[in-house]
This record gives structure tokens, sequence and C-alpha cells, in this order.
């Protein structure tokens, strides 16, 4: 049996304002929830051991329509992008006291990714335990990515100018396929489109 890391964080964001789709797109229907509550439930299903998101646009907002006791921390740069968001969720993360050996990114709409894919990535984990394990694209790694403990220091230092796209393009990483379930929700039409891929078939 392989050993997993002892304390893998899960990260969820989910701090952005939707400008493409016109509301917030953490709380639009998905299944019997909304989109970041899937991800949350997701990301617990895992085994992942803690969960926190990172909110930022709408924060009061979408946290009330949360199920009670989620942990959620709020991005006030939030508008500098996902770097300065992924910083703020590592920060509070490691301000926690628990000791984390690495940290699983995902995002609040990629509904399509299952905690399956995320236990995949964590067991790669464990035998590469000092290399990022992302997630293959046509031409480039991304999210969801699991960044072990040596890679702390780095990702609290990202920002609007060194973000995590580029940490992903400059670092020797190990890359898994998710197959067709690595699908953004940006606008209307995407979320229509999604929704009736998923819906089951009668």
């Amino acid at each position: 049996m392989k050993k997993t890391p002892d304390h893998i964080a899960i990260l969820i964001l989910a701090a952005g304002a939707s400008s493409r789709m016109g509301r917030p797109k953490q709380l639009l229907p998905w299944e019997n929830t909304s989109l970041l509550e899937h991800a949350i439930r997701t990301a617990k299903a895992s085994n992942g051991t803690e969960v926190m998101t990172v909110l930022g646009a709408n924060a009061r907002m979408i946290q009330s329509h949360l199920e009670e006791g989620e942990r959620c921390v709020e991005n006030p740069l939030w508008q500098s992008g996902l770097g300065s968001s992924i910083a703020c969720g590592v920060r509070e993360l490691l301000q926690s006291g628990n000791t984390i050996s690495g940290v699983l990114i995902m995002l609040a709409d990629q509904p399509l990714i299952n905690f399956k894919y995320l236990n995949s990535l964590i067991e790669a984990s464990s035998d590469n335990q000092n290399r990022i394990i992302a997630t293959a694209y046509k031409n480039r790694a991304g999210v969801p990515a699991l960044f072990p403990r040596s890679y702390f220091d780095e990702l609290l230092k990202l920002d609007k100018d060194f973000g995590a796209k580029q940490l992903l393009e400059r670092e020797k990483i190990v890359t898994i396929s998710a197959g067709d379930c690595v699908v953004d929700i940006d606008t209307a039409e995407d979320y229509e489109q999604l929704k009736q891929r998923n819906e089951p078939e009668t």
C-alpha cells in the first residue's frame, strides 16, 4: 500500500468577481447544491485532511450561503489575481498551527473534478514528495495541483506579478491527466453547456 503524506491541506480558490458571468458563479446551482459547496464536498470526500476556501469578491454573501462551520479566509487583495489568493490561503493554513506536508490547490469552478482525481494527485505526491504534482492540460500544467512543503515559501510570495502559472512553467513537475474533466466555467454559456453534459441520461 502506498503511503500518503501525513497532512495534505486542500485550498479552494473562490475569490473572483465572476465578471464574465455577471453574477457570483460560486453560488450557481450544481446538482443539489452550489458550485462552491460542491467543490468543498468533493475536497472533503478526498484523502485531504483539511479544507479551506479563499473568498474575495462578494465574500460575505457567498459565506452566508455555505454550510455552517466551513473554513474560509477572505483575501483583501483578491483583485491582484490567483497568486495573492494562494499566498493568503497558505498563510492562513500555516498560522493554524497544523503540520502540513503539502497543499492541494483547486478551483471552485471545475465541478467535473471528483474526489478520486484529487486522491490520484495525493497518491502521486507520496512517490514524488519533493515535486509538484499538477494537472496536464494541452500545452501546459495547471490546477488542481499539489505543492509539497518545500514550495511553501515560494507560494507565500505569489502576487500579481508572479503567480502559480509561472511557478508551474518554471519547475520540473509531475503531471497527471484528468481527461475531459478540466473544464472551467467562465460564462453563462459555459455553465449551461456543462450542466447539460452533467445531467444523467434518462
